[in-house]
């Protein structure tokens, strides 16, 4: 008998109306997506609005209420050992054994993924990723919180699994833990692996390459990182600061300009912040309309919106278009 997954079309996770509830209550509701094979794919809203219950739908442990999934061309509930040994899935508790050493755990992980003879050498490796070589031999119980997450990460990853769940990873972590752990999922990325990420963090949603917005159940927006910006206020952002007095009726002109896709504010009288189709073609125009108006320009140049303002906006939209 076969395990040839079906023409999966560079996806390694499609849903179509995936529905989990409840009793009255629906965790997740109508979730169509895809999420592309060598990817990081961030799944990102606040507690409660269905993330974990996604990646448990996705990796077997939920049974659907309505609708499909399928994880490399397989059903989830379907899976075989074979298929499962391609999976890794790191949840928000991960249970490890106190009263065993670092090498210990990641050891038994080890063999309950049925490593053999290369064993020792993967393991060493392992423990160089997460940076935790020299604590090979501490008790579990006598880590700190940060090492614990990454020896979690470590035996997550032992088996080389080709597609990652990894459900708040860096809840409750600093934020020099935070960064690492991003370090490293970039890394499993550019070697080929699927990630998918869960986070309440926003500010996170920069280091995925996709990013899936959930709320109430629902998932309201699937876009890219910049492209969420873009939805956000219509357009990328230009902040023009000017050596003197901007005034409201010189401002006025601006609107009327082919490159401007959405509002035309003046932060005080000597800053304008312009929403504009892409910022890297629009500067050049704004400087040379600067120059037509004889206004003295200090600096011109793009702004980011940092990702809190982003969702804020983009939930905002949600609520009012329903």
């Amino acid at each position: 008998m076969t395990e040839e997954p079906p023409e999966m079309n560079g996806n390694a996770i499609t849903t179509r109306g995936l529905t989990k509830q409840f009793g009255d209550e629906f965790a997740v509701r109508d979730l169509t997506l895809s999420v592309p094979t060598g990817k990081i794919f961030g799944f990102i809203g606040p507690s409660g609005c269905g993330k974990t219950t996604t990646v448990r739908l996705m990796t077997g442990i939920y049974k659907p209420t309505a609708g499909e999934v399928q994880v490399l061309g397989f059903d989830p509930l379907r899976f075989t050992e074979k298929i499962r040994r391609k999976l890794g899935y790191m949840p928000q508790l991960f249970s490890l054994y106190p009263e065993m050493t670092v090498s210990e755990n990641l050891n038994f992980a080890a063999s309950m993924y049925g490593l053999g003879l290369f064993r020792r050498k993967r393991l060493k490796k392992m423990l160089a990723f997460v940076e935790l070589s020299e604590h090979g031999h501490k008790l579990v119980r006598d880590l700190s919180g940060g090492m614990i997450r990454r020896l979690s990460l470590a035996t997550t990853l032992i088996h080389e699994p080709q597609l990652i769940f990894l459900d708040e990873p860096t809840t409750g972590s600093d934020p020099i833990l935070r960064r690492k752990f991003w370090d490293y999922f970039k890394t499993l990325r550019d070697m080929g692996r699927t990630l998918v990420v869960t986070t309440q963090y926003v500010g996170e949603a920069a280091h995925c390459d996709y990013v899936g917005v959930l709320a109430a159940g629902r998932l309201f927006i699937v876009d890219t990182p910049q492209g969420l910006r873009s939805r956000a206020f219509g357009g990328e952002i230009v902040d023009l600061r000017s050596s003197g007095h901007v005034d409201f009726a010189t401002l006025q002109s601006l609107q009327d300009l082919p490159f401007i896709t959405g509002s035309v504010t003046r932060l005080d009288p000597s800053r304008v912040r312009i929403v504009v189709k892409e910022a890297s073609t629009a500067i050049p125009d704004l400087t040379e309309w600067a120059h037509q108006h004889k206004i003295p320009i200090q600096s011109v140049e793009p702004y980011l919106p940092p990702y809190d303002d982003v969702f804020v906006e983009l939930l905002k939209d949600e609520d009012s278009s329903g």
